[in-house]
């Protein structure tokens, strides 16, 4: 699941990065690359960007598919069901839907019967092992394709970074969001995928 920059609102506000229309790309990164949520802004922050060759272009690839919807939580087509294995970040509505959705913050399997689902903001239920909380009336998606590196040998891939290159230099190309895999990857000779979200590459929730 991608995580935000959280200088991401702020350079989207002065309308410094357009999702729909500009050329958003994602690169790889080594371990490192010393990471900072808050304070990394721009391209220009980044290092450690993986070598070329190996199945790999530096400057990443440019993300195709893209687009913004906004889906009122009932109209979210992911229903939750009993006995179903989740992960965190999953998100549902109700079977019977309340006007809420529900985010996974403890992964599990949900129980065999219907939960109480809190309809307060910010609140949550236990549901067998997944933890849900209510995230809100409606989910705003950056919606774009897996991206996927052909016979990708190459190794020790830690970050995948999202930004926006349409602005004219690494200082003024806003830094949109991150992958941190958790350990280092490699691509095996293989295809190296990243799986985006079912709920999005990154999103926004409306309370």
């Amino acid at each position: 699941m991608a995580i935000w920059y959280g200088p991401a609102f702020k350079t989207a506000m002065n309308k410094e990065w357009d999702w729909d229309t500009d050329d958003i790309r994602v690169t790889l990164h080594t371990a490192s690359y010393a990471l900072s949520r808050t304070a990394h802004t721009y391209v220009s922050d980044l290092t450690n960007e993986i070598a070329v060759g190996l199945g790999y272009t530096v400057g990443g690839l440019t993300l195709g598919g893209k687009s913004v919807p906004f889906v009122a939580a009932n109209s979210w087509a992911t229903a939750r069901a009993n006995s179903a294995n989740y992960l965190i970040g999953d998100v549902v509505r109700p079977a019977t839907a309340n006007g809420f959705l529900y985010r996974a913050v403890v992964a599990g399997t949900s129980a065999a019967g219907i939960p109480t689902y809190p309809t307060v903001v910010g609140t949550t239920v236990t549901d067998g092992g997944v933890t849900w909380l209510n995230v809100g009336t409606g989910i705003t998606q950056l919606i774009a394709t897996d991206p996927s590196w052909a016979a990708a040998t190459f190794t020790a891939v830690r970050f995948a970074a999202i930004s926006d290159r349409t602005p004219g230099t690494a200082g003024t190309q806003p830094l949109i969001g991150f992958v941190d895999f958790g350990a280092d990857q490699a691509g095996q000779g293989g295809e190296f995928t990243i799986d985006f979200a079912q709920s999005g590459l990154l999103h926004l929730f409306s309370p």
